[in-house]
């Protein structure tokens, strides 16, 4: 049994990884965290990882204080979360925002294998972490329930057989809405997903339908297609987790009730499949399979995305920086939820085109859309 690490093993998908890590007795190796440390003393002293790194220096003295009496040692700040990234066969990357690029980065430097559920890695700097992996030898296992499904859906087929990509969205709770009906939305009705429970940052994406978009980013380099074979569908009931269409008319589909513990479990054992906590499906009971084009003029996250995965280069680090500070001021309360995707469209207009060829210059990038995009 390979063991893990978990980067972000507080929020939502951490959690239900050491679930999953719980039920199957998978060695955890490593956890990490950026401030949550009551939490994380609890998961420290349940599953007794030989380390624990927080990237806040005053949560990471706390946390040394109050595991005094293990052995489990502490570390503190980025560099520590760095080094949780290596210690297990496979580092789970669930840290939200940009800040779980550079543990990735360090993790498959280190020739760890990935279960990535950091969108912003590859959004941000795919161009930079493919390769990298690539030359590494490194397999990235995507946990998204989506990509989890497009990469099983991609098992029927060859690559060149590849005709269309179909990446299911649930439509979040503003669907049918127009863009003027939701703008001035509160955090609060942002949060009310139909399906999924989920940290706040990301409910938030899917009620934008940023979310989606980076989904679409994060398809092209995952599995090397192009925009033009990517196709955003609504699907309400979020049963349909993608589909793939190939170049004889064949459509595959990966189906299962909505639990992010079995494409978290399906990452920690491929090649494998083991039965595990998810309800199966009972199709019998379904009364309907329902889908809808998007409607992008009343999601203009989603046609922000598209401008900048079509501009490249440094776009999509700009995207993803103007949308986390936005979306950090609308969970404030200091903004509504209309001018989330003002401020992004500010900043891709705001900060210049530039090539991406190293870490710096997706930081440079991520720093230049984060001041372009205070209110």
């Amino acid at each position: 049994m390979k063991t893990i690490s978990i980067l972000g093993s507080t929020g939502s998908i951490g959690t239900q990884t050491l679930d999953v890590a719980s039920r199957l007795k998978i060695p955890v190796a490593a956890l990490a965290a950026h401030h949550n440390t009551q939490l994380l003393e609890a998961q420290a002293r349940q599953f007794s990882p030989a380390f624990v790194a927080v990237a806040d220096p005053d949560a990471g003295r706390d946390l040394k204080l109050r595991l005094t009496d293990t052995s489990i040692r502490v570390g503190i700040g980025d560099s520590a979360v760095c080094e949780a990234a290596c210690l297990g066969d496979t580092a789970v990357t669930a840290m939200v925002g940009i800040a779980g690029l550079r543990p990735t980065l360090a993790a498959i430097d280190a020739g760890r294998e990935i279960a990535l559920a950091n969108k912003e890695t590859l959004v941000c700097a795919g161009e930079l972490v493919m390769p990298r992996a690539k030359e590494r030898g490194v397999s990235i296992l995507p946990v998204d329930s989506e990509h989890s499904a497009i990469f099983q859906c991609l098992a029927a087929g060859r690559h060149s057989e590849i005709a269309k990509i179909h990446l299911t969205a649930s439509g979040g709770p503003f669907f049918g809405k127009t863009y003027d009906e939701t703008y001035s939305f509160t955090k609060e009705e942002a949060l009310r997903h139909p399906n999924w429970t989920m940290g706040a940052k990301i409910t938030v994406d899917s009620a934008s339908m940023m979310n989606k978009g980076f989904e679409v980013c994060e398809a092209m380099h995952l599995y090397d297609v192009s925009l033009d074979q990517i196709e955003v569908i609504i699907h309400r009931e979020s049963i349909v987790h993608s589909l793939v269409e190939f170049c004889d008319g064949s459509v595959i589909a990966q189906l299962s009730n909505p639990d992010m513990r079995l494409p978290i479990q399906y990452a920690l054992t491929y090649p494998q499949r083991l039965p595990g906590a998810v309800r199966p499906l009972d199709l019998a009971s379904l009364a309907k399979l329902t889908f809808y084009k998007p409607d992008v003029s009343a999601l203009p996250c989603l046609a922000l995305a598209y401008t900048a995965i079509r501009r490249g280069g440094n776009a999509c680090a700009v995207l993803n920086g103007a949308n986390e500070s936005a979306v950090a001021a609308f969970l404030r309360g200091d903004i509504p939820f209309g001018r989330i995707p003002e401020l992004v469209a500010r900043a891709l207009d705001t900060v210049a085109y530039a090539p991406i060829s190293k870490l710096e210059d997706v930081l440079e990038a991520d720093q230049a859309a984060r001041a372009a995009a205070v209110i």
